[in-house]
């Protein structure tokens, strides 16, 4: 034992990457268990030893043993992964498998599900049984469901899909063939579990092979019955009413030969296992008429859907169950049985009552995995339920089942709404099955309209009506590129369903996409209804809002919400949604950020981004971020992927550490950086021979119109080397009289276009650049070159480029001449600063170099005249170097310069090839010279060399601070004196007026300690997470109004959750902590 918080702890079994098993005896008889042993061990003196008549009861050591070796998992060294299974073993009993598939290592359920997670000894009799372990030992993840589904689904998928085109080019309407095929996936589905006869439904098809011409008349007689019960003379049995609107009025389709037997090899496929929602993804895609995608090309694989649900929904009512069953627990060591019983029913009441929503569903994936968990937690508290009551007990909880009325949807498609409906369906029944031993309740598929076809953004008058825009003569009104424009009357935001818990993946449109990618008009609505969100904020923060919005609402049952987004949700319009929420009066926290996390490359058309990962709860809380170290089988149907875990306050950055959002914008830093110019319009862009056919060399004065102009790619890779044609100040009536091939050469590339423009300044000035940066333009008059950075770069770089050249709107300038500035934004400080203010974009992820994060607030360093010769003269020689080794090697490009500085400063080995190039691009002159600069520019700051970047960044923060407060004072620390005071003129002087108020509150009163057995386990574990220490029942009575009166209750809290691994003592009970993991 090191202290009062920790102690040695000792595997029984671990197999690295595979395997924890810890050993226990469960269940020995009062009086057997020795004196003095409180765990059960695998190695104490009677461990081998069974009994007869063992009364039901909870088995608290082998609870207590799958949480120690939970908690073994989450204390394994930073380099070994989460291994996939837990095995509990009791000894000379049996085997417990508990698995999490995920990589996080929080989730462990019982595998495969509540009623075969236990292996007696006896079963091991069984060759199933015995390669089942064979498989925990050499290759656990062969037994990863989604592994073994997603590929047999998508080949039989991809098989029904054959039969789709066929019909489709055969006239039938495609919604028509996607509930035939539905309908025909759903009959497979009940004759493999059982609620149809073994092979029935594939002894018809055979039947149909010798007659097509019987087809549609056998397959409508089954559906009628399937709909109404009853005898089915093509079943030769009666069945069960499945009703629900699958089969209401069902329609056979014609099929030929070879589509009936397309249909009977699907049949042939076990169909109990299956994942419903990957099919769901699938068929929606592979029926999509007109645009059709090829098969998953943007399923979301399941291990991701799982990361947001189980973070948002099980976490917390795994929390609620922890409470329940403590007092359970409590209850039946008073001997009160029935109290016992009645709080686990309760427990299966309160989870059967758990509303989900996702308010972007698709085809169901989150609502079914959402589905499954809660499931699967049914099944633990059956068991347990069991246990303790025997069958009579979970006979009379039947009624108090996870069922899809509890879970929400909203969609815009109707097709993907009728899927998802059948998703839920198809995995309540499985989950039922695998967690109850009866047959479903008829109507097995019930009719409530849980998933609606409904915007979830906008409603309006008329709603869910489209009616055009007219003019006053009432003619339809169409935009600039004759897309026709919708009229949305008293536009406002939809209620949405009352929901415990949100979870979804919003659609991946970016802010500047919004107008292009909608309806007509739909955007400028949408703007409308939610004026308290910047239109350039991406779409999906449209829901992250709503979501946070209804967390915080008076009564609201919301408890989380969790959403898969972009990662540019880190960037400053998206930061800006999510700072609003996190610094209100009522605040949301994040309790889970994955800021960087890889996207699935299962298809070669699967969406080329990076995703994030966020979850929200109401109030003040610390959260996890998760930061990915290691990506793995992309291109599968299940990546692997490997995360470091933080624990902290997570900013609206998602970021731990200094708040980086704490700092504000400097006058010392105005008007001196810029973005480059925006074109909107390619005809701009000449050669250097075209150049000269419009007269360049010719034509007076034209040389200061056309002139050299570099874009990301210039500076970064090879450059084009091209000109731009820049007629900034001249008006069209002198272009054309000066410079006739100009004006010509325009009025043929750029008018045209540049008049179906929305923005009235493009089309009136269509000769001119959209975005000419008026303000940028006197400010490189006055310099012989300025610095320029690429705005979205795999590596931060700065350079110097001639005042002759025209930036590009992806070029973010600094119009300064002064080398000291290039060598301070060229060293490590500006570099961690600007990767960690700026953003993220794109599936190559790289960093976003955004002005008003990145340069605006950064505080520049107040050095001495030496350092500021010493930082200008390196900065130089670095900029000299890196372009004389590019002129020099004309196969060499910066980013592949930086490559291998990467390479250089790991110290990895080098191939020979590697080792010439190397040398060719002076790589470790250029490794040298960024040493020097990164020291150099420390010392100016007056930080130590051996700062971590997060100690960089809280010093940055920090000296932001004090200069705005400086600023406020009137010491402003210019940049560019002479052009900024001329150019912002001079800040009168002012003093901070800063009145302190001594203001005496009133203390806050104590709690009462509840009178409920699951509320007094809630506040326990509640007053045990907040503290880092152990406490005891005094100290924690002491926070209650009751004080030392309820110590003796909270005493048997803390026995109960200590039975039950929640908690932890390390003096034999006088003290108690939160167990870890």
């Amino acid at each position: 034992m090191a202290d009062d918080k920790s102690a040695v702890g000792r595997i029984d079994l671990y197999k690295r990457g595979h395997f924890i098993l810890e050993a226990k005896q469960s269940r020995q008889r009062s009086g057997f268990e020795p004196k003095g042993s409180s765990q059960g061990d695998l190695f104490s003196p009677n461990a081998g030893r069974t009994h007869a008549g063992e009364l039901n009861v909870i088995d608290h050591l082998m609870i207590q043993a799958r949480r120690q070796a939970e908690r073994y998992a989450a204390a394994l060294p930073a380099d070994h992964p989460y291994p996939p299974f837990l095995i509990v073993c009791d000894v000379g009993r049996s085997l417990e498998l508990y698995a999490d598939f995920s990589g996080n290592g929080r989730h462990y359920a019982q595998f495969p599900d509540a009623n075969t997670f236990r292996i007696q000894l006896a079963d091991l009799k069984d060759p199933q049984t015995r390669d089942l372990l064979r498989a925990v030992w050499e290759d656990p993840f062969s037994l990863d469901p989604a592994q073994q589904t997603a590929k047999v689904t998508r080949e039989i998928a991809g098989r029904l899909a054959t039969i789709s085109r066929a019909l489709e080019t055969r006239g039938c309407e495609p919604r028509s063939v996607a509930i035939f095929l539905m309908r025909c996936l759903f009959t497979m589905f009940v004759e493999d579990v059982g609620l149809l006869r073994k092979k029935g439904f594939t002894e018809l098809l055979d039947r149909c092979l010798d007659d097509p011409r019987r087809f549609t008349f056998e397959i409508n007689d089954l559906w009628k019955h399937m709909d109404q019960g009853g005898y089915s003379p093509g079943i030769g049995e009666r069945l069960l009413r499945f009703n629900g609107k699958l089969f209401k009025n069902a329609a056979a389709l014609p099929l030929t030969v070879n589509e009936i037997q397309l249909l009977r090899d699907a049949s042939d496929a076990d169909w109990c296992d299956l994942e419903p929602a990957i099919f769901g993804a699938l068929f929606e895609q592979a029926l999509e008429a007109g645009e059709r995608k090829r098969l998953g090309a943007h399923y979301t694989p399941r291990a991701y859907v799982e990361r947001v649900v189980n973070a948002t929904i099980i976490e917390p009512l795994t929390q609620d169950w922890v409470e329940y069953q403590s007092a359970a627990e409590r209850a039946l060591r008073s001997g009160m049985r029935v109290a016992a019983i009645r709080e686990i029913e309760d427990f299966l009441k309160h989870l059967s009552s758990v509303r989900v929503l996702d308010p972007a569903c698709g085809t169901g994936n989150f609502l079914y995995v959402a589905l499954r968990r809660m499931k699967q937690l049914e099944g633990e508290v059956l068991k347990q339920l069991h246990d303790i009551g025997g069958d009579e007990a979970v006979a009379n909880a039947e009624k108090f089942s996870v069922k899809p009325e509890q879970f929400f949807g909203m969609e815009l498609n109707g097709r993907a709404v009728e899927i998802a409906e059948l998703v839920l369906w198809i995995g309540y029944i499985q989950w039922h099955l695998r967690t109850r031993t009866t047959v479903p309740p008829e109507p097995v598929i019930g009719s409530a309209d849980h998933v609606q076809e409904k915007d979830a953004l906008i409603t309006w008058a008329d709603y869910p009506y489209w009616h055009l825009k007219r003019d006053r003569l009432g003619r339809p009104e169409s935009d600039q590129q004759s897309h026709e424009v919708y009229a949305f009357p008293n536009v406002s935001r939809p209620d949405w369903p009352v929901a415990d818990f949100i979870v979804g993946n919003p659609p991946f449109i970016g802010g500047k996409d919004i107008r292009g990618r909608l309806p007509g008009g739909y955007a400028e609505a949408l703007w409308k209804a939610n004026p308290h969100i910047n239109p350039s904020a991406d779409f999906v923060m449209y829901w992250w809002d709503r979501a946070a919005e209804l967390l915080t609402q008076k009564g609201t049952r919301l408890r989380r919400f969790g959403f898969v987004t972009t990662n540019s949700i880190t960037q400053v319009f998206q930061r800006r949604v999510i700072e609003q929420h996190l610094s209100a009066t009522s605040p949301v926290s994040i309790l889970l950020a994955i800021p960087d996390h890889p996207w699935t490359k299962a298809t070669k058309d699967a969406a080329a981004v990076r995703i994030a990962i966020t979850v929200a709860a109401a109030g003040e809380h610390k959260g996890i971020l998760r930061q990915v170290v290691s990506e793995d089988e992309l291109d599968s149907d299940e990546p692997r992927i490997v995360f470091a875990e933080r624990q902290g306050t997570i900013n609206a950055d998602l970021t731990i550490g200094a708040k980086l959002d704490r700092v504000t914008g400097l006058m010392a830093n105005e008007a001196i950086c810029y973005r480059g110019v925006q074109l909107m319009g390619a005809g701009f862009i000449v050669t250097r021979s075209k150049a000269v056919e419009l007269g360049l060399g010719h034509r007076h004065g034209l040389g200061r119109y056309i002139r050299e102009y570099r874009n990301g790619r210039d500076l970064n890779a090879h450059s084009r080397d091209v000109m731009v044609i820049d007629l900034f100040g001249l008006d069209a009536a002198f272009v054309r009289q000066a410079y006739p091939e100009v004006y010509e050469h325009l009025l043929e590339t750029v008018k045209s276009e540049r008049e179906k423009n929305n923005r009235t300044s493009y089309r009136e000035k269509w000769w001119q650049f959209g975005e000419p940066r008026r303000e940028m333009r006197p400010a490189l008059e006055s310099v012989n070159r300025y610095i320029a950075t690429v705005e979205t770069s795999k590596h931060r770089i700065f350079q110097f480029l001639d005042a002759t050249v025209i930036p590009d709107n992806k070029l973010i300038t600094v119009a300064t001449d002064d080398a000291f500035w290039l060598g301070v934004m060229s060293s490590k400080v500006h570099v961690v600063w600007a990767t960690a203010a700026g953003g993220w974009l794109g599936v190559g992820n790289d960093s976003v170099y955004v002005k008003s994060r990145c340069f605006d607030p950064f505080p520049f360093p107040d050095a001495t005249m030496t350092l500021r010769s010493k930082i200008a003269a390196l900065a130089e020689e670095l900029d000299a170097m890196r372009k004389l080794a590019l002129t020099e090697n004309s196969d060499l490009t910066l980013t592949g310069l930086y490559n291998m500085l990467d390479v250089a400063r790991a110290g990895s080995s080098l191939s020979s090839k590697e080792r010439e190039l190397q040398k060719r691009g002076r790589v470790l002159i250029l490794k040298d010279l960024h040493e020097q600069i990164d020291q150099a520019v420390m010392q100016a700051y007056g930080w130590e060399m051996t700062l971590t970047e997060d100690e960089i960044l809280e010093r940055v923060v920090e000296l932001n601070l004090q200069r705005a407060s400086e600023e406020r004072r009137g010491l402003i620390r210019w940049l560019r004196p002479d052009y900024q005071i001329e150019k912002i003129g001079p800040l009168a002087h002012r003093v901070d007026r800063v009145q302190s108020l001594a203001t005496s509150r009133p203390s806050k009163p104590k709690p009462r300690f509840s009178e409920e057995r699951k509320i007094q386990a809630a506040q326990v574990l509640a007053l045990l997470n907040r503290n880092q220490s152990p406490l005891t029942a005094i100290e924690i009575a002491a926070e209650f109004r009751e004080s030392s009166q309820v110590s003796l209750q909270i005493q048997d809290v803390l026995m109960s959750l200590n039975r039950l691994g929640d908690v932890e003592t390390f003096d034999n009970g006088r003290s108690y902590i939160r167990a870890t993991g």
